[in-house]
This record gives structure tokens, C-alpha cells and sequence, in this order.
């Protein structure tokens, strides 16, 4: 009697976790220049599509449509910065220090992703749907971050304990986004990274010399 043997069959493996994040990223910087390029209401898929390398049905593995793209780079972008921010500031004591750092990092992360500033301070900002999530996903996560910080420092009397965090956060927060669309329109034109030092110092300090 003949004993049949067992045919290993190869069964092609989907993409591991790393694989998908890799090309969902690159799809993503590829949304990015061409939305920051074109504008986002000009922009299509299919030009998305060819700035990344892949076929546009390769696009919609990921994302949904165009929408779902622009949303998309918001959350990668701040759940990116959102992670740095918390890995350097665990080793910074000061809170005067800490705000400096965020804002440093704020400045900087622009400074190096162009597109993504452009995405971020233009095109996301005439968009209405997104403008309804905006303050309820990473930025909400952005203004927590920024609250504990102030708070930290109004325990130990760096901050005058008086005032409302959360107020103070959202203060900080417009000061750095107007920097930032300043910037971009500026094309440029000078360093935003360096505008950081300036911009806190008004913070902490005001602009009156009677601080009586």
C-alpha cells in the first residue's frame, strides 16, 4: 500500500506590520508634496500615486480617498511628534526648560518636513471636517501635553498658580501655530527654529519692563 505524501502547498504571507507602515509612510510623504505642490482641492489620487512609486490601487490599500489621506497625515505627523516630544522632555526638570524644548522641537520637526508644515498650517485649515476633529484627537493630546508642563511649574512657583492651565496652554499653542504659518508663507525666508528663543521669552516675560 502506497503512502501518499503530504504536498507542502506555499501560501504567500501578507505584509508584516513593518512592511505596511513602511509603505503607508512613504504614501504619505508622497500626499504631502503633492498637496503642499498642487494644493489639496487640485491634488489627485492618482498624482499621489505617482509620487510614491505605486499603482493607484495600491493607494486605496491603504486609505479610503483623498480625504482619509489628508486626516492621515495629521495623525501621523503629530503621533509622531507626540512620541518624541514625551522621549525628550522625560529628561528635562525645568519647566521654563520643557516649554523651551517643545517649542524647539515644534520649530524644528517644520523645519526638516516642509511639506508637512505646508499641509498642516494651509491646506488642513480649509478643510471643515477636519477642523471638527482637529481639537478633539492630537491636538487635544498636544494641549494636555503643554498643561501638565505649566502645572508642573506651578507647584514649585515657577508659574503664577493663579491662572487657568488650560488657557495658558492654548496661549502658548496659538503664539507657536501663527510663528509657524508666518513661516510658511515667508517661504523660508528665515530660520523657524531660531524664533523659538524669542517667542518664549515673551511668553515668560510679557513685553512691559514693570513686572511689579
Amino acid at each position: 500500500m502506497q503512502t501518499k505524501r503530504k504536498v507542502a502547498v506555499r501560501v504567500d504571507e501578507a505584509p508584516d506590520e513593518k512592511q505596511r507602515n513602511g509603505k503607508s509612510e512613504a504614501i504619505l510623504r508622497a500626499a504631502a508634496k503633492v498637496f503642499a505642490q498642487s494644493g489639496y482641492f487640485n491634488a489627485k489620487v492618482s498624482d499621489v500615486a505617482r509620487t510614491a512609486g505605486v499603482a493607484d490601487g495600491t493607494v486605496y490599500l491603504y486609505f479610503k480617498n483623498k480625504d482619509d489621506l489628508l486626516t492621515s497625515i495629521f495623525s501621523w505627523a503629530m503621533g509622531e511628534f507626540l512620541a518624541r516630544a514625551r522621549a525628550e522632555l522625560a529628561g528635562i526638570a525645568n519647566a521654563k526648560d520643557k516649554l523651551l524644548s517643545f517649542a524647539k522641537l515644534h520649530f524644528s520637526l517644520f523645519e526638516q518636513e516642509r511639506d508637512i508644515a505646508v499641509v498642516f498650517q494651509i491646506e488642513l485649515r480649509q478643510s471643515a471636517k477636519f477642523m471638527e476633529q482637529f481639537s478633539t484627537t492630537y491636538l487635544a493630546e498636544y494641549l494636555q501635553m503643554l498643561r501638565e508642563i505649566i502645572e508642573e511649574g506651578q507647584q514649585v512657583g515657577v508659574f503664577r498658580s493663579a491662572l487657568n492651565s488650560k488657557f495658558v496652554a492654548k496661549l502658548l499653542f496659538g503664539l507657536l501655530d501663527e510663528m509657524a504659518t508666518n513661516w510658511v508663507l515667508s517661504h523660508n525666508n528665515h530660520s523657524l527654529t531660531a524664533m523659538a528663543e524669542p517667542v518664549l521669552d515673551v511668553f515668560f516675560n510679557g513685553v512691559s519692563t514693570n513686572h511689579a
